[in-house]
């Protein structure tokens, strides 16, 4: 049986997990290598409410070198309904805390799954989500005929 890892969120709540989950977070795989680990490892910029759902995706991962494709098909199953359990503003959330983490399947996870979301919605609707304020000084088919013109190479 491996070791258990204290992780500490940036709001002071620890997190006792199994080194083998652990050592999926490249800061955290080389403390332990170099035997950094015996104490709490502080996590700076995570927070926790988002820990445990960085936990929960690093379990579900652990061993997702190896399988089937069945395994894989089921695995992405999964991925799918862990994305859907979240708002906008969590994902952003989650996607800063795994990019500190530098968990790329985690990154690359989240970052497909705005993606699809953007895709989905109305100009409006993505300028709402990202608090964009369009100038007013220019009316939008002036400023959408000026980026045709910029992008007449395209």
């Amino acid at each position: 049986m491996s070791k258990s890892i204290v992780l500490l969120s940036s709001d002071g709540e620890s997190f006792e997990v199994d080194e083998a989950v652990v050592r999926k977070i490249l800061m955290v795989r080389d403390m332990i290598e170099n035997e950094c680990a015996d104490n709490p490892i502080p996590l700076h910029y995570v927070t926790g409410e988002i820990l445990p759902m960085i936990i929960e995706y690093l379990k579900k991962h652990v061993d997702d070198d190896a399988g089937s494709i069945e395994d894989k098909e089921e695995l992405e199953t999964w991925d799918a309904e862990f994305m859907r359990r979240y708002d906008f503003d969590t994902l952003c959330n989650l996607m800063n805390a795994a990019y500190y983490l530098s968990i790329v399947s985690l990154l690359d996870l989240i970052g497909q799954t705005i993606a699809d979301i953007i895709n989905e919605k109305e100009i409006e609707e993505i300028r709402a989500m990202f608090n964009i304020v369009p100038e007013r000084s220019i009316s939008h088919s002036e400023e959408e005929e000026k980026v045709y013109k910029e992008s007449e190479w395209v």
